[in-house]
């Protein structure tokens, strides 16, 4: 029998191929970066055809690390940036335009003409989302009204529409020549176009958006075996997973019990919580989502607190203004200085997420005088993602009426001490890191193998999981909300900025 899982990681900078043995242990692991296009400011693509040649050279890279083939792995489970909409033709395979990223908010007009007509909740009662540029179906209908021919060709059967996920489930499964079309329920749930109800397209909003049902892919479990891969160095073994990267998370963290909570730390942040097999409808500015759905098993939903830019800011630090050389320079940056220096940045660069929810936001950096200097901006910059999280996370305890005892995280920021300690002192509760970090790939395996009875139960996954480290929180109640407040004081400061 096959001793290892795949899993393949296509983030909002990168892709990864992961190959996880039994015990969640990574045996190899392969990346590579791709272009972040602006074409004017608030726009942002991917080239999909990029996306899938770096996928093609990480499970090459990766499977050639180990000497392994395909025939060495016992399914394969994909997780991937969500909400990130790609328009292809069905019969070359051809993108009809560049993939419109998540963080993207060109379609800011028609969320406000769309809100006109019923509110921001227009769609919520549906789809547990408010009307804002993050999700797909405002994508898709701004690539059908405003690119030439592309409704044409909808209405006329000959376009595809899929989030990253179902775009290279098509290109694996032979593309052109018979790629299957499909996506997961936890996908299907961010475009804004599926009833969390029925788990099916909504006929009513499909209307609304003027979006070909003919066009959408099928809804699948997040765990059962789709078909077999016939491309990418990958020929023969089973596709059995798909997870939307924040789901996918949840499920590496093992987090099957309503109440249990995690936050990834990437280019944007996100705390999910399960809240069990019904959905909890938000009052306090959060998203209902659907958290998984393994094989023909009930729905498991969650709620979703989504920031859009945290890891991202660091980047931000590195590219646009220099003062770091590489982002895991920022924490030594940070630690120069004792404190913030007084100033608090809101990094509303396409608006504000959760718990705001504001189109019209844009960046501040509040609090400046002669003092600050480069290392107070750094830590203003790290302090910025634990103070958003703590804005979440209350979001979160009043919907749900659960007090979180602990936080569990992961993703990329995770290294940074200074980062994991000052949020455990924000929040006045622990922070905990789970010694297996790449949780996101590791749920997409998870999924994967409980498809092909590589694993038997969820049980098999939680004996995997383990603490590495655990921060406890280190800061006078008195300091701790007086920040907080300036904090909040802040994030006004953002609002309605764009006319």
């Amino acid at each position: 029998m096959a001793s290892y899982l795949g899993a393949i990681d296509q983030g909002t900078t990168s892709t990864r191929f992961i190959i996880f043995d039994h015990s969640g242990r990574i045996v190899a692991s392969e990346q590579r970066e791709h272009e972040q296009i602006y074409p004017k400011p608030g726009w942002v693509e991917h080239d999909p055809e990029e996306i899938w040649r770096r996928t093609q050279e990480v499970v090459a890279g990766a499977l050639e690390q180990r000497a392994l083939r395909a025939s060495d792995l016992a399914a394969v489970g994909i997780t991937n940036q969500r909400e990130t909409t790609i328009l292809w033709d069905r019969k070359t395979g051809k993108p009809a335009y560049n993939a419109i990223v998540w963080q993207d908010t060109r379609v800011a007009g028609a969320v406000a003409e769309f809100a006109k007509q019923g509110g921001q909740d227009r769609f919520r009662a549906q789809t547990g989302l408010p009307l804002t540029t993050y999700f797909s179906g405002f994508k898709i209908h701004w690539l059908l009204d405003d690119i030439p021919d592309l409704r044409a060709r909808a209405e006329a059967g000959d376009l595809l529409f899929g989030n990253v996920d179902t775009y290279l489930v098509w290109q694996l499964t032979g593309g052109p020549k018979g790629g299957i079309h499909i996506t997961d329920v936890t996908n299907a749930s961010r475009t804004q176009l599926m009833n969390l109800e029925t788990l099916d397209w909504d006929t009513e909003i499909l209307s609304a958006f003027r979006i070909p049902r003919a066009m959408l892919p099928s809804i699948r479990s997040s765990s059962e075996v789709y078909g077999t891969a016939t491309e990418s160095g990958l020929k023969g073994v089973t596709i059995a997973g798909i997870l939307g990267d924040q789901q996918a998370a949840l499920v590496g963290q093992t987090c099957f019990q309503p109440g249990e909570a995690k936050n990834t730390y990437g280019t944007g942040c996100f705390l999910l919580m399960n809240v069990g097999e019904r959905p909890v409808p938000s009052k306090h500015g959060l998203l209902t989502t659907v958290a998984y759905r393994f094989g023909d098993q009930p729905v498991v939903y969650a709620l979703e607190g989504s920031i859009a830019i945290t890891g991202a800011l660091v980047q931000w630090l590195r590219d646009n203004l220099g003062l770091i050389e590489s982002s895991g320079d920022i924490e030594a940056l940070a630690i120069s200085v004792t404190d913030n220096g007084g100033i608090y940045f809101v990094p509303a660069f396409s608006g504000l997420y959760a718990p705001y929810w504001k189109d019209n936001a844009r960046g501040v950096i509040a609090g400046l005088t002669r003092y600050a200097n480069k290392g107070h901006l750094a830590r203003a910059v790290l302090e910025a993602t634990a103070f958003q999280t703590r804005e979440v996370l209350e979001a979160m305890e009043k919907d749900s009426g659960i007090a979180l005892h602990s936080l569990r995280t992961d993703g990329g920021m995770v290294e940074n001490n200074l980062l994991m300690q000052f949020q455990a002192d924000i929040l006045n509760r622990p922070v905990v890191r789970p010694t297996i970090k790449e949780t996101t790939a590791l749920g997409a395996g998870y999924a994967a193998g409980l498809a092909v009875g590589f694993y038997k139960s969820i049980d098999d996954l939680r004996a995997n999981w383990s603490v590495d480290h655990t921060w406890h929180p280190n800061l006078e109640s008195q300091k701790r909300e007086e920040m907080y407040r300036l904090w909040k004081k802040a994030v006004t400061r953002s609002f309605d900025w764009v006319d």
